[in-house]
């Protein structure tokens, strides 16, 4: 049997980001990663170049840490992005007009450190983000371009690479007192029934604007009418982006109740202000807007604001109107999807694709096929971008790490599953740790969705049968899939529901397996890249056809000879918190469970989280929709709960807040069944710092060891 990885190696475990930028000549890639501080107990980023013809190793660009959005300049020799650094030297240095306050010793900076400002959980004592360029032509380190009080959120270049358009909030002076107040500890203030947002904390209303900046000054100038506004827009952002025929596009909500929707409308204006146009019908949410090449057309990512379970879809707007690209293609766009322009006409984008996320080349005529088939079935796309004649991806694959490769654009349509000649690798970030460890094995499973025997509250559902579902199955190294022998199993249960797994590099993968457990990755019908049927069927009925399908999925791998039926242990974060919740009231399947950040009564959710509007698009409000709420919640199932249950939550996840993981730990104790509850302090819906990580790993191997009945 191998050797378990020690937890504490994740110390030494490197993060690429999703966001990178391939140059405008296609010849060097600009990456984000995030290590490890072990002193601090924090994750720090980085900003790398490297080149696309693999001719060296990545370099790292700072060293003071952050850094995030890196963007070239039209130039290819600059590099813009956004981070929260210490003032500019340049910036602080002679004589300088100050106000009264700071002459007085009272500057903003002197705010009570555990104090948020009300609406990005900043400190008053800390420096905000803000845009920061590169000159690599002259060398150096970065200088600051911008200098907004409240920070810059992102950016993108003009095209002659003079001037930059950002957002960035605006208080009133009213709303500046307001903020001034909430970081010396004042009272939370509101107005908006989008009350607050997971990541951002309690809002506020101050409204966010487009600036166009100097990019060698930093002067800068409001334009009044490009503003923000949307339930979600602190998290999603405006998406400005500045056009070839110098037009910025962006992305806000301009409706009479804008938290009430999740419409968000693409407009476009000039970059003195003038002639704003908005260019969709408030039928979408839309992100993402890209313009190509000529600047004639703009490409932008819809969703239905209404039903989340329809797949999003690639639209483009010609000048006169706009439709979509993808409709019968009938898979999601991946989460973060970005269109890339090939040309004129051609177009690239990610899509969920059967348990997979690979590019598919879309043309303007709505030609629509599937690219890059050297990707094999076995590797994860997790980013992509397309800059002069290279594509760069982000590929994760279960045993050989997260890593940047490059391909000619020319080679994506390539038939064959041969990589190009001109694929190449250029990272190899977590090399040292997937050779001194032996990582899992993997295999992907296909079996029939059938109500388990083994459920204690078979519940009628009305779906259709004849489902075929898919799963992954991560084994220890020494696993014989053809002979096997019976494993503890963890079934580990994906977020959403509209998401799905693939096979990729995942620590906590390599942690499980290393200790000699088969872990099972499901693909249950309400999640998505199988088409709007599959997924559709769990709308409105959460704790129903997923919960077959997971049962299913356990059944099968005991079928197998891979599981050992009296030791299957559940794992899952999110949704997968909140399925683990049904299958241990509804089954008997679990012999301990981990639930970690899920909802276990909806009604009661109803107005603590941020998800007000997906509630009521789904269910409806619970004064109107009680019964349909409470069929879906499984706190009022717990009478029938013997499982243990590890239960952990984040101290200020507003996405599934904590106070639902006390309802189902408290009513668990109650009825005498084993129970721990964990709260991580200050964490949002993630678990954030490595301290934290390996601590919450660290939780969920002794909570099954404890209850393992092969455990001494």
């Amino acid at each position: 049997m191998s050797e378990p990885i020690p937890l504490e190696s994740f110390y030494d475990f490197t993060q690429i980001s999703t966001a990178f930028d391939v140059s405008p000549d296609g010849e060097r890639l600009a990456f984000v990663t995030a290590e490890s501080d072990q002193a601090e107990e924090k994750r720090l980023t980085s900003l790398f170049v490297v080149p696309t013809d693999g001719s060296r190793e990545p370099h790292r660009l700072t060293r003071v840490p952050g850094g995030s959005q890196p963007k070239w300049g039209p130039d290819g020799r600059r590099l813009a992005f956004v981070a929260a650094r210490e003032e500019d030297t340049e910036r602080r240095v002679g004589w300088q007009e100050r106000d009264e306050d700071e002459e007085d010793g009272e500057t903003e900076s002197d705010a009570d450190d555990n104090a948020s400002n009300g609406n990005n959980g900043d400190n008053g004592d800390e420096p905000k983000s803000q845009v920061w360029l590169f000159d690599l032509s002259l060398g150096g380190d970065a200088r600051q371009v911008t200098e907004f009080d409240e920070g810059v959120r992102e950016f993108d270049w003009s095209p002659d690479g003079d001037r930059l358009v950002v957002s960035a909030r605006d208080p009133t002076e009213e709303e500046r007192e307001y903020l001034e107040r909430r970081r010396d500890g004042g009272p939370v203030e509101t107005e908006r029934l989008q009350h607050k947002a997971d990541g951002v904390g309690y809002l506020d209303s101050v409204t966010t604007y487009l600036f166009v900046v100097d990019a060698e000054s930093g002067d800068s100038e409001r334009l009044d009418d490009a503003y923000g506004g949307g339930a979600f827009e602190p998290l999603t952002g405006m998406n400005p982006a500045w056009g070839p025929s110098d037009r910025i596009a962006f992305t806000s909500c301009r409706l009479d109740n804008p938290d009430d929707t999740m419409v968000r409308d693409v407009y476009a204006v000039n970059p003195d202000g003038g002639n704003l146009e908005r260019w969709t019908d408030s039928d979408l949410a839309i992100n993402s807007p890209t313009w190509s090449p000529d600047g004639d057309s703009l490409a932008f990512v819809g969703s239905d604001p209404e039903n989340w379970y329809v797949p999003s879809q690639l639209f483009v707007h010609d000048g006169d109107e706009y439709e979509s690209l993808t409709a019968e293609l009938d898979r999601t766009l991946a989460r973060g999807a970005s269109p890339q322009w090939a040309g004129d006409e051609t177009l690239y984008v990610l899509v969920g694709d059967e348990g997979k996320t690979r590019p598919v080349r879309v043309g303007t005529d709505g030609t629509v096929e599937r690219a890059f088939e050297a990707q094999g079935d076995d590797r994860a796309v997790k980013g992509f971008d397309i800059g002069g004649d290279a594509a760069g991806f982000l590929l994760s694959h279960p045993s050989d790490g997260q890593d940047l490769f490059a391909l000619d654009v020319a080679d994506l349509g390539a038939e064959s599953e041969t990589e190009p000649a001109s694929f190449t690798r250029l990272s190899r970030v977590n090399g040292a740790f997937t050779e001194e460890y032996e990582m899992p094995q993997v295999r992907w499973v296909t079996y029939d969705s059938d109500v388990s025997e083994r459920r204690s509250d078979a519940r009628e559902t009305e779906s259709p049968g004849g489902w075929e579902i898919e799963g992954i199955v991560y084994a220890p190294p020494e696993f014989d899939f053809e002979n096997p022998e019976e494993h503890p199993l963890v079934v580990a249960i994906h977020g959403g529901p509209i998401s799905y797994d693939e096979p990729e590099f995942r620590f906590t993968h390599a942690a499980f397996t290393s200790r000699g457990y088969v872990v099972f990755r499901p693909n249950y019908r309400g999640g998505s890249s199988y088409g709007r049927q599959f997924a559709e069927t769990l709308r409105g009925r959460w704790g129903t056809v997923e919960v077959e399908d997971i049962a299913a999925g356990i059944e099968e791998m005991v079928d197998r000879g891979y599981a050992d039926p009296e030791r299957v242990f559940g794992h899952g974060f999110s949704y997968g918190g909140i399925a683990q919740g049904f299958l241990v009231t509804q089954t008997d399947l679990l012999t301990a469970a981990a639930p970690e950040h899920g909802l276990y009564d909806l009604r009661s959710a109803y107005g603590t989280d941020d998800s007000h509007i997906w509630t009521e698009t789904e269910y409806g409000v619970p004064w109107e929709a009680g019964e349909s709420l409470d069929a879906s919640s499984s706190i009022l199932d717990v009478g029938e709960l013997s499982t243990p249950l590890l239960v952990m939550a984040g101290e200020e996840d507003w996405r599934c807040p904590p106070s639902q993981s006390e309802q189902l730990y408290v009513s668990a104790k109650k009825q005498g069944v084993d129970a721990k509850f964990v709260l991580y302090p200050g964490e949002h819906h993630n678990v954030g710092d490595p301290d934290r990580a390996i601590h919450r790993i660290s939780e969920i191997l002794d909570w099954y060891e404890r209850h393992d009945p092969a455990s001494e």
